[in-house]
């Protein structure tokens, strides 16, 4: 009878275990679970995704992007006295 009891308390302690994981990181494994499914799906074509449900996308995209980030503005320059 003690091995039951073991046992039950054993599978009821995995059991809560396991909702706990799934409830602390459910954002991370809901995620992951989309990109399984994407990659099994053999109608799926990375080549049409939609940049703004990525899981690559930005966070927080820049909504004013700068054409040439190596670009100096003339009004920020200054001259420089060859010698």
């Amino acid at each position: 009878m003690a091995a039951i009891t073991t046992a039950l308390i054993a599978i009821a302690g995995l059991v809560l275990g396991w909702i706990t994981i799934e409830m602390a990181c459910k954002p991370c494994l809901e995620r992951g679970r989309e990109a399984i499914d994407r990659s099994l799906n053999p109608d799926y074509d990375p080549d049409e995704e939609n940049t703004s449900n990525s899981i690559r996308a930005p966070l927080i995209p820049n909504p004013n992007p700068d054409p040439d980030p190596n670009a100096v503005d003339a009004a920020t320059s200054t001259n420089v006295k060859v010698v």
